[in-house]
Formats: C-alpha cells, structure tokens, sequence
C-alpha cells in the first residue's frame, strides 16, 4: 500500500495537530445579514475587526465594508 499524496511543506503539522487556533463550525444554514438605520454611517464605528487603527488602511477598510 502507497503513502497518500501529502502536499505542501513536510514540516507543516497535520491539520488534526493543529492546537495553536479554534476552527469554528460553519453556519447550519444560510445567512442574511441587513443594514439598518440604526448602523453607524461609518464602518469603522463599533467594528471589533477595525482594532489596529495604525497598520489598518482605512479607505480599503471602509471601501470593503460599504453598500
């Protein structure tokens, strides 16, 4: 019996090994998600993935989370 094609880096752990991150679950079901009059005009009020305001460019930010 062959060794199953392994691609990728041979000191890439095993995903099963993989302890140092959580993979979460994906959603059972579809999603939707709606804006609001109640959402701040802009996106980066209030946005927990807007924390490093230094390194974050903010036009791509604001860019990629419009209408």
């Amino acid at each position: 019996m062959t060794e199953p094609n392994k691609p990728g880096s041979e000191r890439m752990p095993d995903f099963k090994e993989l302890d140092d991150r959580v993979i979460a679950k994906g959603a059972k079901g579809p999603m939707l998600v709606i804006k609001t009059n109640l959402d701040p005009d802009s996106p980066t009020e209030d946005n927990p993935y807007y924390e490093n305001k230094e390194k974050t460019d903010k036009g791509k930010f604001e860019e990629f989370f419009s209408d």
